[in-house]
């Protein structure tokens, strides 16, 4: 179920902007039991939203790892979204019109902050699961160092503690396309709406990798009118544009490259070592994005930590495609049951 949490009060950002007021989307699913120890908290990826059952196919189900009989499982839409947390298409109240491009600079911590803020209206105390997958694995990442004594479980699904020069040049290259849009930075709700288009094209390349694209994209025909893999850039770059806002997108992508959990902190080793829940991290064998070998280092910088590894072709859409294979390694771990580690 969708709820809305109103804060009035002034939201300090890290940068040193300010949100004169919060508003944060969130789903829950299960109930609260009595104990209040049954929480499993979902951090949700770039352009997803906080209903978990609609993005992430197969998981918020009975018998599965976000299990609502057993779970009480929330889901926060992340600072500067589409899906009605605050963000570039709400309304300003010091000038009556949306953000749009005016919005604040935000970042991770910022997300997490605001997490922090649901969780102590919401009277949730110790999370029992932190799940994270991709930018919600830097969430996760960061709210387990932020407050060690709050988890007690952590789930890092093809994610990193710091934005790689990889990742940046990544959105870099996203943003770059956007900004060649002319009327991205217009004062409308649809500006930039080509280069969003292409820059979701350009971000699939990474999301999928050539094994995905060569198993599921080859043309059926000899010489066809158009390739099966350029109608289907077409269409992904289209179907983002109908459901999400290029400002919204930039602002995020820009949120993602702050990402740091040693900024501050004496650096990453020393970060990570604040960590003091039980530590499962799962990587994507063709994942190009946080690949296999970027996760086992991360595991090795977490005390106490553990790796398993998903088979897919998928690359870093592995862990919205390979929902089996996820639920063989989750479900266990989250139900304190030993796992068979595969490092």
């Amino acid at each position: 179920m969708q709820h809305v949490f109103l804060s009035d009060e002034p939201f300090p950002l890290e940068l040193g902007g300010e949100l004169p007021a919060l508003r944060i989307a969130y789903h829950t699913y299960g109930e609260l039991n009595a104990a209040r120890d049954n929480v499993v908290w979902v951090c949700h990826a770039l352009t997803a939203n906080s209903d978990v059952a609609d993005w992430w196919p197969h998981t918020v189900e009975p018998g599965r790892f976000l299990d609502p009989s057993r779970h009480f499982i929330v889901c926060a839409n992340i600072l500067g979204s589409h899906y009605g947390t605050t963000g570039p298409l709400q309304v300003n109240p010091a000038t009556g019109s949306p953000w749009y491009g005016s919005f604040p600079p935000f970042t991770i911590r910022d997300m997490v902050a605001a997490h922090r803020l649901l969780a102590r209206a919401l009277g949730i105390g110790r999370i029992a699961t932190l799940v994270g997958s991709s930018v919600g694995g830097f969430q996760a990442v960061e709210w387990a160092v932020e407050e060690p004594e709050r988890i007690a479980r952590l789930v890092l699904i093809a994610t990193a503690a710091k934005a790689s020069p990889w990742t940046i040049a990544i959105d870099e290259t996203q943003r770059m396309a956007i900004e060649a849009d002319a009327t991205f930075g217009q004062p409308r709700n649809d500006a930039g709406m080509k280069g969003l288009a292409a820059a979701r094209a350009i971000g699939l390349l990474t999301y999928r990798g050539a094994a995905g694209y060569n198993l599921t994209q080859q043309d059926r025909e000899e010489l066809p009118a158009a390739h099966r893999a350029s109608t289907y850039q077409q269409y992904q770059g289209e179907k983002l544009c109908r459901r999400y806002n290029a400002y919204s997108y930039y602002a995020i992508l820009n949120a993602f490259d702050t990402h740091d959990v040693g900024r501050g902190r004496g650096g990453t080793d020393a970060a990570l070592a604040r960590i003091a829940a039980r530590t499962l991290l799962v990587g994507i064998t063709t994942d190009m994005i946080f690949t296999p070998a970027e996760m086992r280092a991360l595991q090795r910088q977490i005390p106490g930590s553990e790796y398993h590894e998903i088979d897919s072709p998928f690359g870093h859409d592995g862990f919205l495609v390979e929902h089996e294979q996820l639920n063989d390694i989750l479900r266990p771990f989250m139900e304190g049951q030993p796992t068979e580690n595969n490092n």
